[in-house]
């Protein structure tokens, strides 16, 4: 017999030594989850290998081409928004969000009680102040107005700017992409939490406001800014409206957000940077020698929500302020999407 009939067939090699038994077919799942920590024969005491571990089938799902479920994504969207909404920093931060509107009622009815106007009666404080007397329902309006230039965007750079520098810093985020996510799938997720987090936040201070306003205040019909009469009906469905148009006034400093947290794998850094850049635009956006560069600016319209308590209502701003806004989520997010994936996961 000769030297090459006495190996047996099992035990060819392919390039580079490598048994072809343990190339494809079953050998190769049985190494894939023994690597991960299973024994590699069932009934040893261990898991059963003959069946497959989800995050190999996963892994052997992207390398033959099959797409993910879309049920996946969906389960990848509840986990990042159950991860989120339970942070400490999360929670604390829709305390202080509830705690402004609840600080302002309090104090108008101090300031009240001996029969005074609200606001000294020579229209200081945020917008709809001098109301909220006549009608608790205008603490709703009074509360996003006094939120929005800062306490409400801080909030969201916050949260965007630890979207993916925090998991960095965490040494997640390869575990995160590990899984069927894809960079685009998981930045795609990261920004719509985030907008979840816009929408909620504000949603917070508007029925803090309202149930302030309705404990400390009388409510009923609303006089608009026009001076006409509308019901309380319709006032509280344009309180919605106002509601719904702040979350969209917050799209642009998500996606800025956002687009910091890729550019470095520090979650302070990318968090302090976005509040940084937040207080810049809004200085800048009160120096008149800056009037020409200021309809650019992301917080330059972010108050014509006030425009919804006209009668008829006032639109022009508010088309021109959500369009900036879509403008801004394209470019950041454009811009975050390029850094992204392009980007050497090393944490």
């Amino acid at each position: 017999m000769s030297r090459a009939e006495s190996v047996p067939e099992t035990g060819r090699t392919g390039e580079g030594g490598v048994p072809e038994t343990g190339r494809t077919g079953e050998g190769a799942d049985v190494a894939t989850d023994t690597a991960a920590g299973a024994p590699a024969t069932p009934g040893a005491g261990g898991p059963d290998t003959t069946r497959p571990r989800p995050a190999a089938s996963a892994a052997r799902g992207l390398r033959t081409g099959r797409k993910p479920n879309p049920l996946w994504t969906l389960g990848l969207f509840r986990s990042e928004l159950v991860t989120t909404f339970r942070r400490w920093r999360t929670i604390a931060l829709l305390g202080v969000l509830a705690a402004v509107p609840i600080l302002i009622g309090v104090a108008i009815r101090i300031e009240t009680s001996d029969g005074s106007s609200a606001g000294g009666g020579g229209g200081e404080g945020p917008a709809f102040i001098a109301q909220i007397t006549n009608n608790g329902l205008f603490l709703v309006f009074t509360a996003l107005a006094a939120t929005l230039p800062f306490f409400l965007p801080m909030a969201v750079g916050v949260v965007a700017g630890d979207a993916i520098a925090g998991e960095a810093n965490a040494g997640t985020l390869r575990y995160l992409l590990v899984a069927p996510a894809g960079r685009t799938r998981l930045l795609l997720t990261k920004y719509a939490t985030t907008m979840t987090f816009c929408l909620v936040a504000t949603l917070v201070v508007a029925v803090s406001a309202l149930t302030v306003g309705a404990l400390l205040f009388p409510l009923g019909e609303l006089t608009t800014i026009s001076g006409t009469r509308i019901s309380f009906t319709e006032g509280l469905g344009r309180a919605l409206l106002i509601a719904l148009a702040v979350a969209a006034s917050l799209i642009g400093v998500a996606a800025l957000g956002l687009f910091v947290s890729t550019l470095t794998n520090s979650g302070i850094a990318a968090m302090a940077t976005t509040v940084g850049l937040l207080i810049t635009v809004q200085i800048l956006d009160q120096i008149p020698q800056l009037h020409a560069l200021q309809p650019y600016f992301f917080s330059h319209y972010w108050l014509s929500f006030a425009d919804l308590m006209r009668d008829p209502v006032y639109w022009d701003d508010l088309t021109r302020n959500l369009g900036l806004q879509a403008l801004y989520a394209a470019v950041f997010g454009s811009a975050a999407w390029a850094r992204f994936t392009a980007k050497d996961i090393t944490a």
